[in-house]
């Protein structure tokens, strides 16, 4: 079975992703689907005096489960397999690494959820 990396952030453009692993999943006979989420570390020094290790767990899993859902609820609905990866950490360097774990067949990704002019201005690329 063709196994695809969907990594997500909760925008419309990881919706759009999620439709076409979808449309994908169909032409390859089947496919399963891991969802990603990254969410950015916190810095202790932020935080320490004021919230606890274990409440900052539960807010990276909190958020990480509102930017899967409607990928989520795309997958699901079109009754194709997916398993949930909700991790903490630089994006790039994540995806890298549970694409090489899980050996997966592709990665489907939309863009960064920039308008057209905001796409203009900054640019369509990531440096890694």
């Amino acid at each position: 079975m063709t196994k695809l990396l969907l990594p997500v952030d909760g925008s419309p453009s990881s919706r759009r992703a999620a439709e076409w692993a979808v449309r994908a999943a169909g032409d390859r006979g089947g496919a399963k689907v891991l969802l990603l989420n990254a969410q950015a570390p916190v810095m202790a020094w932020e935080i320490s005096p004021y919230v606890t290790a274990e409440m900052v767990h539960q807010i990276h899993e909190k958020a990480g489960r509102e930017a899967i859902g409607e990928a989520r609820a795309v997958l699901d609905a079109a009754g194709v397999p997916c398993e949930e990866h909700l991790l903490v950490g630089e994006p790039a360097e994540l995806i890298a690494k549970v694409a090489a774990q899980e050996a997966v067949d592709g990665v489907v990704m939309g863009t960064r959820g920039m308008g057209p002019v905001k796409s203009l201005v900054l640019g369509r690329w990531r440096p890694r």
